[in-house]
């Protein structure tokens, strides 16, 4: 698919999602590994405040190791939505290409997380007649496969080129609840499986700092009300990498 329609696409597909599912993606750690002793960090954050922070270490020349976290707290009149998640992994990288400047990394991980939901309904004088208080927590484990490139395009502004890459990744997630309290009432618990297809797109500011725009979709594989694929993901942020290979210029 060409670049320039495959983000508008994504775009388009996120701001019809909303807060409607239990489970809230974070934002896939793709640190672009190189060689031993590089370390990759990220921030980045969504429009609707789903702030997330990824790290990860090359432990040898192949395999490296990932912790990722995520936080959400949106508050409005008729519903708040709460959601934190936290995850490790670890797995396989390499480099390969002419220039060696194309990455493949493949990573298993673990993680679990939590969300709470209040629905609330009013009167005509604005008297608050119905609240639902939802409590979940859950288990997650993924896989997922990362192909990259530090092969520069640049972007020219205002005078300047800005080198710029781009990489794309699946992610395959089993999610299950631990528990799901309705107004502390113990409810059946559900599960349900999670393909997302990440695209990410880098421009370098420096050797070492980049920024980057994500966009991905979450289709769940089994229909579910409360653990279902309602919500994809749109964010900007920062990335920082440190002791990789060197990126040739040309």
């Amino acid at each position: 698919m060409n670049k320039p329609f495959i983000y508008p696409f994504f775009f388009l597909l996120i701001l019809f999602s909303s807060c409607s599912s239990v489970y809230m993606p974070n934002v896939p750690n793709t640190p672009m590994l190189s060689q031993k002793g590089e370390f990759s960090g990220g921030a980045h954050i969504t429009p609707r405040g789903n702030a997330s922070i990824n790290g990860a270490y090359a432990i040898s020349n192949h395999l490296g190791v990932l912790f990722s976290g995520a936080y959400l707290n949106k508050e409005r009149t008729t519903k708040d939505y709460r959601n934190k998640s936290i995850e490790i992994g670890g797995g396989y990288f390499d480099t390969f290409g002419p220039d060696n400047n194309r990455i493949i990394e493949l990573y298993v991980g673990y993680g679990g997380g939590s969300t709470d939901r209040n629905f609330r309904e009013y009167d005509d004088n604005k008297v608050l007649t119905k609240n639902i208080a939802e409590e979940f927590t859950y288990t997650k484990t993924f896989l997922q496969v990362n192909y990259s490139s530090k092969k520069n395009s640049n972007f020219r502004l205002f005078g300047t080129n800005f080198p710029l890459n781009y990489g794309t990744a699946l992610r395959i997630s089993h999610v299950k609840m631990d528990t799901f309290l309705s107004n502390d009432v113990a409810q059946p618990k559900e599960d349900n499986m999670f393909i997302e297809p990440i695209f990410f797109t880098r421009m370098r500011l420096s050797d070492a700092v980049q920024l980057q725009y994500t966009t991905s979709g979450n289709f769940g594989l089994k229909s579910r009300k409360f653990m279902n694929a309602g919500n994809s993901i749109f964010t900007v942020g920062a990335v920082v990498n440190l002791g990789g290979k060197k990126k040739e210029v040309k």
